[in-house]
């Protein structure tokens, strides 16, 4: 069991991130990255964790927007910028789609687009300022949450809804299948323990916020999709993540 768990996380580790697995394990079969999901926040937790530590370290010789903006390169060095690829091409695809198919067609288009630019500009922006103006207690445990946290989230959606592309094949095809009851509440485990790092009057406001946020998106996706992407399920993840840094900063 723990061999198979182990090749659960390291498919999760392997399709989330670019972070180096070990040469002994090759390839991704189905049957792992069918559960892989449930290792989604606990790969934010590395991320978080890793791209922290470079904060804290920074944090001893520069100021804190620098810190701050080598903490985030880190993260996004991390995951090869998989995420904020995603939300820039979701921006595009319903900013510039009109139907259903069109929307799918532009966001498998990898050149990105006015909405795109502009969308992937005020979300690092609006990141950036929120983590620079939070307490220095509070920066770094607000970041590690906020990575897992904001998966946990994005990874519900193989739950509640369906994957919008017939066509799908492959890896992405195998990790978008309906996650079980059993990898929702180990993956609902990893993203919501961090949160004990933050006091109660934080961090339950800012998942009551998340939870709207998701409410919101599923309704949104359903009615111009019927359900659904990749790219989707990254943009929710970068939007509760900065959803989660702007409640933390707007509550005392």
């Amino acid at each position: 069991m723990i061999a198979i768990e182990l090749q659960r996380f390291l498919a999760a580790l392997m399709f989330f991130s670019r972070i180096p697995c070990p040469a002994t394990w090759q390839g991704s079969p189905d049957r792992a990255l069918r559960h892989a999901g449930r290792y989604f926040p606990l790969v934010g937790w590395l991320v978080g964790a890793i791209s922290a530590g470079v904060i804290w370290l920074s944090l001893r010789v520069f100021p804190t927007p620098v810190a701050v903006l080598l903490g985030m390169g880190t993260a996004m060095l991390l995951t090869g910028a998989m995420h904020e690829d995603a939300f820039a091409d979701s921006c595009d695809g319903f900013g510039g789609g009109w139907t259903r198919e069109q929307t799918l067609h532009i966001m498998q288009d990898s050149r990105i687009g006015a909405y795109g630019a502009v969308g992937l500009m005020m979300l690092l922006a609006l990141k950036f300022t929120a983590l620079i103006s939070l307490h220095p207690d509070r920066l770094l445990l607000a970041w590690v949450a906020g990575h897992a946290i904001s998966r946990l989230i994005a990874i519900s959606f193989l739950r509640t809804h369906t994957y919008a592309r017939l066509e799908g094949t492959g890896k992405s095809h195998a990790v978008a299948q309906r996650i079980s009851l059993s990898d929702l509440a180990v993956a609902a485990v990893f993203g919501l323990l961090p949160l004990v790092l933050l006091p109660a009057r934080q961090a339950l406001p800012a998942l009551t916020t998340l939870m709207v946020l998701r409410l919101l998106a599923g309704r949104y996706l359903t009615r111009r999709l019927g359900g659904y992407t990749g790219d989707c399920l990254g943009a929710v993840q970068q939007l509760c993540e900065v959803l989660f840094y702007l409640t933390v900063l707007a509550l005392p």
